[in-house]
């Protein structure tokens, strides 16, 4: 896989992209990358579409998809507190009956979640229609306040998706709900028996909120975690240096990755990239689902 450009966190209109599979697999072509991981939120929905995609573009030359989700879990963060990160899984079983019996449970409380926070905003006054916001998701999709805010964007109330988090919909926001996430220790359980493998997403991201110390994902390696994002846009070059130093450390696999959400973030697609050799890694620890195309 020498010269192979790969990006193994990507989102599509499954979860919190504004690409549908199938374009989001033409933006990553037209980018120059080679390979990508599909990693909607707690949803497996876009597989089969970006299968189609990548076989329909056969002829602009080889292109694989990784198939993967990103999960929302609650993990001690080295302090005595609760915090949530988040968890790429990758070529996993989506039918192991432990995983797709949470997954479904998460998407739900996700749909719920969201259709409340619209409603008290509706209730309050904000041009947003609950009933219309949850009619737009796709049928499997885990919805989210990505959605919300967009429909914010749309209505001409704040100019970005960032600024209705920032205004409203954030952790400290008045219309925030809380939601119940998997335990960290569990979801890497789960994914492991579905013949996956795990890797921390931005576990530095500072930007983001609380995060983990080091001995927490030392803890996180010893129950299966496989590997770090190290390579993120939310990490500056300090601290990629800090979390390169902990990979060699604990033996971990490092990956970079650009966390695309199309339109609704400005990072571009392949904006940072993952070694080829750890891509073959991960493959070589996996046993649920192989690579696309």
């Amino acid at each position: 896989m020498v010269g192979v450009r790969i990006d193994l966190h990507t989102h599509s209109t499954e979860s919190d992209g504004t690409d549908t599979p199938a374009e989001l697999v033409a933006t990553a072509i037209d980018a120059g990358l080679d390979v990508i991981a599909l990693t909607d939120h707690d949803t497996t929905a876009g597989w089969a579409a970006a299968e189609r995609a990548v076989r329909d573009r056969a002829g602009s030359g080889r292109f694989q998809v990784v198939p993967g989700a990103e999960l929302s879990c609650s993990c001690p963060d080295g302090s005595g507190r609760k915090i949530t990160v988040h968890l790429l899984a990758y070529l996993f079983d989506p039918n192991a009956p432990a995983l797709a019996r949470e997954q479904s449970r998460l998407r739900a409380e996700r749909r719920e979640r969201l259709y409340e926070m619209a409603r008290h905003m509706a209730g309050d006054g904000f041009p947003v229609d609950p009933d219309a916001i949850m009619a737009g998701l796709p049928p499997d999709s885990p919805g989210g306040r990505p959605h919300l805010a967009r429909a914010l964007v749309n209505a001409g109330t704040v100019a970005s998706v960032d600024e209705a988090f920032a205004k409203y919909l954030g952790g400290r926001g008045r219309y925030y709900l809380p939601r119940t996430d998997t335990p960290v220790h569990r979801a890497i359980e789960m994914i492991a028996e579905a013949g996956g493998v795990t890797v921390l997403a931005h576990p530095f991201a500072t930007a983001r909120g609380p995060v983990v110390t080091a001995d927490v994902i030392a803890d996180l390696t010893g129950r299966g975690l496989s590997g770090i994002e190290i390579d993120h846009p939310d990490h500056d070059p300090e601290t990629r240096a800090r979390l390169r130093g902990l990979a060699v450390e604990l033996d971990l696999i490092t990956t970079g990755s650009s966390d695309y959400h199309g339109t609704n973030k400005t990072i571009r697609i392949g904006q940072e990239t993952t070694p080829p050799d750890s891509l073959d890694r991960l493959i070589e620890r996996s046993s649920g689902s192989a690579v696309i195309g």
